[in-house]
């Protein structure tokens, strides 16, 4: 599902400066309504402050942001009923249960989505009554989670989603927030997880440095980055000269022991194997490598680790009377 044209999220020429440092340099984009929208990039370079001007957090040294059609920072108590965010590390008392903590978030919305539903949903049911000083890691991120969405809220801020969880639960969490989506939901999703991000999102937008430097779909964004299609498989059979090499988009074939590879453009993976075909030679331990979105990112902001963040600085600002437990993020 695509946004749905109406704007919900709204950023223009955001700058933000750090003392004399310049974290955001110009930073504009738009989301839709329905839209789960992406922003992707190194540590430090200007995520979390992004997202926290939206929250209300912080407040930009120019440019203007908005967030259905309210100033974050000027009307931040009218948003605050209609956002939901799970930030990367939440804090709640030791001795509050899941339960307590999902039904006190709960009781500050007019209408909010029923606690022992969005518990089932995230496989927390089974915890509602253990202490959140005993939850792992992956309990505290869907808990974190399920006090986002509990509100019911028409934008949900997701930073770094599915951080602690194991394989199977993280699709479990996509379906969900999928299912979020269905309904309306708009979502800005912070992520490291370029197979999240692909999954997920209907549009990225990748920040380095403070600036935009890409934004579109996961698909297209591979597309530019990857020079096209390598193939590579053992043939049962040795290959009579030049089978291949002459194939439409066929840029060049290479053999290594036994592993034969094929690089190219086009539908080339069908044009290889149909001619195996036509040639009684079956193609084992078959590969079509493709360019993903890691690829584009690693593209557009080049090879470096996540250590810790060289710009965003950690918000100082107190939560909002009424607002839930307290959590805290993490540059």
């Amino acid at each position: 599902m695509a946004g749905s044209g109406t704007t919900v999220i709204e950023v223009n020429d955001l700058e933000k400066r750090y003392g004399d440092r310049l974290v955001l340099r110009g930073v504009s984009f738009a989301v839709e309504q329905g839209e789960i929208f992406g922003l992707l990039g190194p540590n430090g370079a200007g995520k979390t402050t992004t997202v926290e001007i939206l929250e209300g957090l912080r407040r930009q040294d120019a440019g203007t942001a908005r967030v259905l059609g309210l100033d974050p920072r000027a009307r931040r108590g009218d948003l605050l009923p209609l956002l939901g965010v799970q930030l990367q590390a939440s804090e709640l008392p030791a001795r509050m249960t899941v339960g307590e903590a999902l039904a006190l978030q709960a009781a500050f919305y007019e209408a909010p989505v029923d606690p022992a539903t969005l518990l089932d949903e995230l496989g927390l049911a089974e915890a509602r009554r253990t202490r959140f000083g005993k939850l792992s890691g992956g309990q505290r991120q869907r808990l974190s989670l399920a006090l986002a969405l509990v509100g019911d809220p028409r934008v949900a801020v997701l930073d770094e989603l599915t951080t602690g969880i194991d394989p199977a639960g993280r699709r479990d969490v996509w379906d969900l927030v999928e299912r979020v989506r269905e309904r309306g939901v708009t979502i800005l999703l912070v992520t490291h997880l370029m197979e999240e991000a692909e999954r997920l999102c209907d549009r990225v937008a990748v920040l380095d440095g403070g600036r935009i430097v890409a934004l579109d779909t996961p698909t297209a964004l591979a597309r530019a980055a990857g020079s096209g299609t390598t193939i590579r498989f053992r043939p049962s059979a040795p290959l009579p000269a030049g089978l291949l090499a002459g194939l439409p988009g066929v840029g060049s074939v290479t053999q290594t022991g036994s592993t034969v590879t094929v690089s190219g453009t086009g539908e080339l993976a069908h044009e290889v194997i149909a001619v195996l075909a036509r040639h009684q030679i079956v193609a084992a331990d078959l590969r079509v490598e493709q360019a993903t979105l890691d690829d584009a990112y690693l593209s557009l902001t080049g090879p470096r680790g996540d250590g810790p963040a060289a710009t965003d600085q950690p918000v100082t600002d107190q939560p909002a009377t009424g607002q839930a437990p307290a959590t805290t993020r993490r540059s």
